[in-house]
């Protein structure tokens, strides 16, 4: 899961943009998110990003090797482990994926 969402933010964000990673304790649980300063999605695109094979435009092609399924993969993952994914992002201006983590014990 963190190997896409950082894999995404790197590719996406442009040389000498930034990528943190950002994790805490919240409430009963624990939260991880992956904030990146590129490029951005685009508002009608944000709906369908964790959908397979979605991709949101000609910048994120299968020439630059995505086919669209590591959002899909990191939304899996986190339904597995019961946690949700969720993004936040302007065109032009990053984003930011929190993965929220529920306590297990």
């Amino acid at each position: 899961m963190l190997v896409n969402l950082l894999d995404n933010a790197i590719r996406f964000t442009p040389r000498g943009g930034v990528v943190r990673i950002v994790t805490q304790a919240a409430g009963e649980g624990a939260v991880l998110e992956v904030i990146d300063n590129g490029m951005g999605i685009p508002a009608d695109a944000l709906p369908h990003i964790f959908d397979r094979f979605y991709r949101s435009d000609e910048a994120r092609s299968r020439d630059d090797g995505g086919v669209g399924l590591g959002l899909a993969i990191v939304k899996s993952i986190c339904a597995a482990q019961g946690a949700e994914v969720a993004v936040e992002s302007v065109q032009g201006g990053g984003s930011r994926f929190v993965v929220r983590f529920a306590r297990r014990f």
